[in-house]
């Protein structure tokens, strides 16, 4: 199976399966020298960690990190760092009844087309579990970035229920169990959630990160432009179906002045007027935030019985058991943070390759 490496500079590549005994990773190109423990990754992996609410999968995953590699004295050597997350509460016999059946919405029929077989214990190397390791290495991402960059996730909505953006607090995201900015539509979510739950059922969402601090000049024209590698990192996330930077689709309906985001001159430099490139131009960093937006689709694991068919092509029904996300857009949220910082750390690298600063 290939497929496993995300990046150029910055490389990190991923094993693991969602029933298997570990999920880990292998990261390339940490500059030596930047300090890093277990305790700078820790948080971002207790963001994410299953179990939390009730609004998300009751699996019960401590999510404890482990650095195998590339570490010494509390600093990186340069070497390969090899991160290990065990898979402590893993029950592969809440999927027994369904080992010849495809789930309508997973990767269990592809993979099999394509593979031959497949591990139908959770999804194996398709579930989002893999996800985890992304936040992991996300962290140490940021350790290259430096604290003057600043990635920061958000749910902005969740079926029909959007945020009100004129009561954003960014403070609010971390004190209810959305990753919610707006601290009334969590209120909405929480019941409304609390019907989807009950009836069995799953509903999507929209997840939104910024990244403030962004220096100008990162990415490069044509192929490896900025917006198109965050792109292609945001739609990797299982789940995603869909991508926008800036104003997205909403700048099919400006005029070509409204959409331009004017630059007048400031104390410290230029200043732009708007942001719907959000934060890029021609594939490079304007100096702007860097905005980006992802749509995440329902569950696709729900207790209501779905039409499908088993591994020899006869019509069957399926209703899954087990623990899964109602929303998984919620820990979406700090998988979308990780994906902009791997983006983000390697653009930072290969800039500094190129042009040395």
């Amino acid at each position: 199976m290939s497929g496993n490496t995300f990046g150029h500079l910055f490389r990190v590549t991923s094993f693991g399966e969602s029933h298997g005994p570990a999920i880990g990773c292998v990261i390339d190109g940490v500059p030596p020298g930047i300090p890093l423990s277990a305790d700078d990754i820790q948080p971002f992996l207790d963001k994410r960690r299953p179990g939390q609410s009730k609004h998300v999968t009751q699996r019960k995953e401590p999510d404890r990190v482990e650095i195998l590699s590339g570490v010494f004295d509390g600093v990186a050597t340069g070497a390969p760092i090899g991160l290990l997350i065990a898979n402590e509460d893993a029950r592969s016999k809440d999927y027994g009844d369904i080992k010849d059946k495809f789930r309508p919405g997973h990767a269990d029929y592809t993979y099999f087309k394509k593979y031959g077989v497949r591990d139908y214990r959770g999804g194996g190397r398709s579930s989002a579990r893999e996800t985890a390791m992304r936040v992991a290495a996300g962290a140490v991402a940021r350790k290259i970035l430096g604290g003057s960059v600043n990635i920061r996730g958000a749910l902005v909505q969740i079926g029909p229920h959007g945020v009100d953006r004129g009561a954003w607090d960014w403070d609010q995201v971390s004190a209810n169990p959305f990753f919610c900015p707006d601290k009334a539509a969590a209120g909405v979510w929480e019941s409304y959630l609390d019907e989807i739950r009950k009836s069995g059922s799953s509903i999507g969402a929209v997840v939104e990160v910024t990244a403030s601090g962004v220096p100008a000049g990162l990415g490069a024209p044509v192929f490896d432009r900025l917006d198109a590698d965050l792109a292609k990192a945001l739609m990797s996330i299982p789940a995603v179906k869909g991508v926008e930077i800036g104003a997205g689709f909403a700048a099919s309906e400006l005029t070509g002045p409204e959409n331009a985001d004017g630059i007048r001159a400031g104390k410290d430099g230029p200043e732009f007027l708007s942001n719907n490139a959000g934060g890029t131009l021609g594939g490079i960093s304007s100096g702007q935030d860097i905005v980006a937006r992802f749509a995440v689709k329902p569950t696709s694991s729900v207790s209501i019985p779905q039409k499908t068919i088993n591994a020899k092509g006869e019509n069957v029904e399926i209703a899954a058991k087990g623990r899964h996300d109602p929303c998984i857009g919620i820990r979406a949220v700090p998988v979308g943070e990780a994906m902009v910082a791997l983006v983000l750390a390697d653009h930072l690298l290969r800039h500094k390759a190129q042009c040395g600063a």
